[in-house]
């Protein structure tokens, strides 16, 4: 079956070349040009992921990623001319899935797409794949025990204790710091590195700790 991407945005020659890749893709792409139909449309027939220009008629993109989060968690990736942080941050906030700023290489989207759609299959197919006990500070995957060090145990547990939201590298040394370890900024990827090796050893495909260039982690099983 093919997958549906819908394009939210208000330049008919940009839409057209990312519907135009996204064919190439193998996707099945739709366009909109505005807020208002867009949300319409979402609601009649959600896709399997939008791509959501932030600056629309009718309804701006945070408005309508809004809307949609109220009633669907469809992967959205943003793409705007404004680069200001904080309309990275609050666009992630929001619900935003990924975030690419204007000019983009289609190609790179496309890339980003894939790897949103297929951790959303990875992740619907063993929602509770992934289980951590606080109380014994211990992590199974698949109902098996997997070997944490201190440090690795922390960053896990505060990313899983606040799913969906991105945490920064200093959000999780303070988690780690909390624990009274001996942690740094820089070896926060290190810990997240070995974190995903020792899950995808345990149960291969299962990629529950997001990567949000530029701002940090999150954790994507429900």
């Amino acid at each position: 079956m093919s997958t549906a991407i819908m394009i939210v945005e208000d330049e008919p020659e940009l839409a057209a070349v990312i519907a135009d890749y996204a064919r190439a893709a193998g996707y099945v792409p739709s366009v909109h040009g505005d807020g208002v139909q867009a949300l319409a449309a979402i609601r009649a027939a959600p896709p399997a992921l939008i791509v959501l220009d932030l600056m629309l008629p009718g309804v701006d993109g945070l408005s309508l990623c809004r809307a949609v989060r109220a009633f669907s968690d469809v992967p959205i990736v943003m793409v705007t001319a404004r680069v200001e942080e904080i309309d990275r941050l609050l666009g992630l906030e929001l619900g935003a899935d990924d975030y690419l700023c204007k000019p983009f290489s289609p190609r790179e989207l496309m890339a980003r797409i894939r790897a949103i759609l297929r951790r959303a299959s990875s992740t619907s197919l063993a929602p509770a794949a992934l289980v951590l006990d606080e109380g014994a500070r211990s992590v199974r995957v698949h109902g098996r025990m997997i070997d944490l060090t201190p440090s690795e145990y922390a960053i896990l547990a505060a990313l899983a204790r606040r799913p969906g939201q991105v945490l920064s590298r200093a959000q999780l040394l303070d988690a780690a710091r909390a624990d009274n370890l001996d942690a740094t900024d820089r070896a926060i990827d290190s810990h997240v590195k070995n974190l995903r090796r020792k899950i995808e050893a345990a149960a291969p495909g299962l990629e529950p700790i997001g990567s949000i260039y530029g701002l940090g982690y999150r954790y994507d099983l429900s």
